[in-house]
């Protein structure tokens, strides 16, 4: 999963994104508001932390540009003002959620988490993917009660495929939602590490789960009623399922 953090704050940022990739995220950072703009319509994050205090566009500026652009992503606001004037106005514009400076880093992550939990449409804090088990907050998996020993971008790709299980998921938005903005578009990174999950997923095992649909990119293989419940959820989410000809393409 890919987050934006707005800050001007260079400690504080590089905290926050030190705290972030720690946790298996991918993470770009905005240090203005104009910067910050430019990157959220550049790029599909998947969360986005927003600072108010900011040179250049303050954070309700921005956050009102970003909604009345369509963009859709979660936004956690910051702010380090004492009153609740700010943050009214902030969830008013379409923030999702707030936290006051100065706030422990385990309540970010755990608000992080809900947010991204929100926004896939899992009421769950555990995500299921037919035989793979995935605990968030603690970046444990386990298959038919196996633990599975990840890296952390292993992992950052594994949850990405299971949070979209059965469907049909390009290179471009694999490698836009798992990696950073130093990725190398040219590269095959996205195939080495779909390699490297297979070892550790899919060959131990009986059954193969992680799917190469040709000329389309990777998908989670689900069992069909796993199927079903994450097309039901896309629907309710707005988003777009792949047909059931495209999905038979798989090896």
């Amino acid at each position: 999963m890919r987050i934006l953090v707005v800050e001007d704050d260079a400690p504080l940022a590089s905290v926050l994104m030190r705290t972030l990739r720690e946790e298996s995220y991918a993470v770009d950072h905005a240090a203005d508001g104009q910067e910050a703009e430019w990157l959220a319509f550049e790029n599909p994050y998947d969360l986005i932390i927003l600072d108010l205090m900011l040179p250049r566009k303050n954070g309700l500026e921005v956050l009102k540009t970003l909604r009345d652009g369509g963009m859709v992503a979660p936004v956690l606001i910051l702010t380090a003002r004492d009153t609740k004037e700010d943050v009214v106005k902030g969830l008013d514009r379409g923030a999702d959620d707030y936290l006051t400076k100065p706030f422990n880093l385990d309540e970010l992550l755990a608000r992080v988490r809900a947010l991204l939990r929100r926004q896939s449409g899992e009421p769950a804090t555990i995500i299921e993917a037919g035989p793979l088990r995935i605990d968030p907050s603690r970046k444990e998996v386990t298959r038919e009660g196996q633990t599975l020993h990840l890296t952390a971008k292993e992992y950052a790709l594994l949850e990405y495929m299971a949070r979209h299980g059965g469907t049909v998921l390009s290179r471009t938005q694999l490698s836009e939602h798992v990696w950073d903005m130093n990725f190398e578009p040219t590269s095959n990174v996205v195939d080495v590490y779909i390699g490297y999950l297979r070892n550790k997923v899919d060959k131990p095992f009986d059954q193969a789960l992680i799917k190469t649909v040709r000329g389309h990119g990777y998908m989670l293989d689900l069992p069909a009623v796993d199927q079903q419940v994450a097309a039901n959820k896309a629907v309710g989410n707005g988003n777009h399922q792949p047909s059931r000809e495209q999905s038979t393409h798989v090896s």
